[in-house]
């Protein structure tokens, strides 16, 4: 099968649909399909046509996290695309290049399939600054209604978004499909122990160092503040244990992160690593004893996934969308305050080196419903029916 891909986001940016994108990109190629992807130009601005990769060029957005917004239409690159003939479209955003697939799908006549990936509800504030939330918000609603009827295909990672979606008054049929993750990657024989041990020597890390990581884009809807202050207050309330914590990704929020670091008196504690390339990640989760995030704006939550496939223990503010993936005390631990934060710390401090297997093993056995071939089939159920319908 021809496979179009369009997506406003790809690596090296670190991100959730950026990650999806690259999985199904990849586990498509690795099944015989013939894939084109058609994104936005992240480095020198120009057109790219390459190994399979159309690359439009894009208006630099400093204020959204650097991303480059590429025009709706590109009359090169819809040359190329009617010229390779692809058999069925799939659109992995809503930005310029989600736009332009529909465009796409419209001029092939060709089926197109989408994956709503973000809950968009949580993203008002960067547009409105707290004006006309509500109008907004409502703004959001009736979008998504459309777009889901606009599609031969509708996804969405999680249940939870689903059902969203059922009380913004879509009636479509929705496939759920959580995003695929090559966990081979994460095992503990694709990591350099030499490496991992010259990093903990030059950051002034021992064995007996619990090391807390935050991975993610650094904005204020990852809650990542939350994460910092609970840690402070382990920090004030454990001042025996040997701690530190590394914060790895880029965003607006660096800044005012950075700054509460300082606030709370534990800059000396945490340290912020940047953002890293996609290749690197699987090395932070394996430096880590704990994962933590307090997000709640998670449609699946492929972080939490991949760093169960990598080991480390889990500490999640607890969110519906979790659900699925994180059993408490069985597969990794939730906290719902900093006193329960500080509680799950405790508790996994205190686990015996066998009672720490059982919890990762655990963990692994969880996330096998995620892995890369389950993805693949489901996906493949949507594109035959899209096809189908247009035979």
């Amino acid at each position: 099968m021809r496979i179009a891909i369009f997506s406003d986001t790809y690596p090296p940016q670190i991100n959730g649909v950026a990650t999806s994108t690259y999985n199904l990109v990849h586990t498509l190629i690795d099944h015989g399909h013939d894939v084109l992807l058609v994104t936005v130009n992240r480095t020198d601005g120009k057109f790219k046509y390459e190994n399979g990769i159309i690359e439009i060029p894009g208006i630099l957005l400093k204020k959204l996290y650097g991303y480059r917004a590429a025009p709706i239409y590109h009359s090169k690159s819809m040359k190329i695309l009617k010229e390779w003939k692809p058999d069925i479209i799939h659109n992995q955003s809503d930005g310029p290049i989600g736009q332009f697939s529909k465009i796409v799908a419209r001029n092939l006549n060709v089926p197109i399939i989408y994956t709503y990936h973000t809950q968009y509800e949580d993203y008002t504030y960067y547009v409105t600054k707290g004006n006309f939330d509500r109008i907004a918000r409502k703004s959001i609603q009736y979008y998504s209604r459309m777009i889901a009827k606009g599609s031969t295909g509708f996804i969405t990672p999680s249940v939870k978004t689903k059902e969203m979606l059922r009380l913004y008054g879509s009636d479509v049929y929705i496939s759920v499909i959580p995003t695929g993750i090559d966990f081979s990657l994460f095992q503990a024989d694709k990591q350099n122990p030499e490496e991992i041990k010259a990093f903990k020597t030059a950051h002034g890390i021992s064995d007996k160092t619990l090391v807390f990581l935050i991975l993610g884009r650094l904005a204020a809807e990852k809650s990542m503040d939350i994460s910092i202050k609970y840690y402070a207050g382990f920090i004030k309330s454990h001042k025996e244990v040997d701690t530190k914590m590394f914060v790895v990704g880029g965003g607006p929020a660096r800044s005012s992160l950075e700054l509460l670091t300082h606030e709370l008196g534990i800059s000396d504690h945490v340290e912020f690593l940047g953002p890293s390339p996609a290749s690197k990640v699987p090395f932070y989760y394996h430096l880590a004893n704990i994962y933590t995030s307090a997000s709640i704006t998670e449609t699946q939550g492929l972080t939490f996934m991949e760093a169960m496939a990598s080991g480390a223990l889990l500490l999640a503010r607890f969110d519906d969308n979790l659900t699925g993936v994180i059993e408490d005390n069985e597969t990794g631990y939730f906290f719902t305050s900093e006193e329960t934060f500080i509680e799950k710390v405790e508790k996994i401090i205190s686990l015996t080196e066998e009672e720490k297997q059982t919890i990762q093993r655990n963990a692994f056995n969880a996330i096998e419903k995620y892995s890369i071939e389950t993805f693949y089939r489901s996906i493949m159920e949507v594109y035959l029916r899209g096809v189908k319908a247009y035979w």
